[in-house]
């Protein structure tokens, strides 16, 4: 074999895409995710090198790691495809770090049995948006009078009638992702890509990690998300045993009348 030939053996084995192929090929990584996906691993697999073949920023990162990360996603069983916005993988510093999207949040939700509703999305401008002092209930009123955003909500009730909203204006949720999250305005991070994905997820994590039914697999999923760790310390730190959960037996009666005194319009980002 002559030197250009040796070279350009070299140059194709260093390419991301082979070493990426050489670690999926790898018989033990084979092994974890037969052992977890089952018949569906060959499909989750490629779909690992789809992702990493396709995002430069990934291609930076040791292919091993990626792995892993996507080990993250295979555990709870969440497809990894961006477009799909269940789970992502993002490299922060070329080190990449596995991330749910709130689609991720509802499925690992719903898969409990637990929830009679549970909803995520866009609050346009013109919706009015109040808040009972006494129960906490928000409510929405109203029409959209432009496609402007002016925040971000997520509502739960469970089957027992437990209910809960949080709503957070879109400057709360920029401020809050300012201070949490590391990977906010970093290049190719979803905060950048899709920024009303992520900011939909933020309410309904927060509503999720502090209200919401705690399994097993909601546990993995938020101790997974390094990315927001320290936003759930801070959450558990500031909250924990200081507030009373009210049981609301349904959603009317946890409604008030338009005239009820108690109703404000929201000030704060988060409830």
């Amino acid at each position: 074999m002559t030197s250009t030939e040796d070279k350009q053996t070299t140059a194709i084995a260093e390419r991301p895409a082979t070493k990426m192929r050489l670690v999926l090929a790898d018989e033990s990584t084979q092994e974890q995710f037969k052992n977890i996906l089952k018949e569906n691993a060959g499909a989750f697999v490629a779909s690992i090198l789809d992702i990493y073949t396709s995002d430069r920023y990934l291609q930076d990162c040791d292919p091993k790691a990626v792995v892993m990360e996507c080990l993250k996603a295979a555990t709870l069983k969440l497809p990894i495809n961006r477009q799909l916005g269940f789970a992502y993988i993002i490299a922060y510093n070329k080190v990449p770090q596995f991330q749910m999207g709130y689609k991720g949040y509802i499925q690992l939700a719903m898969r409990t049995g637990q929830y009679r509703y549970i909803n995520a999305d866009i609050v346009y401008e013109g919706i009015k948006v109040t808040k009972d002092l006494l129960t906490g209930a928000v409510h929405f009123s109203g029409e959209p009078t432009s496609d402007k955003i002016q925040g971000y909500f997520a509502h739960f009730e469970t089957l027992n009638g437990f209910s809960k909203t949080t709503y957070m204006t879109q400057e709360g949720v920029k401020a809050h992702a300012k201070q949490y999250s590391k990977s906010y305005g970093k290049p190719g991070s979803a905060w950048s890509t899709d920024f009303d994905a992520m900011a939909v997820k933020t309410p309904l994590r927060l509503l999720l990690s502090k209200y919401g039914v705690m399994t097993t697999e909601m546990e993995q999923a938020i101790i997974s998300e390094r990315d927001e760790e320290q936003d759930i310390q801070a959450e558990i730190a500031e909250n924990a045993n200081r507030e009373v959960i009210g049981v609301a037996p349904t959603i009317e009666e946890s409604k008030l009348p338009e005239e009820a005194p108690q109703a404000r319009p929201v000030a704060g980002p988060g409830f």
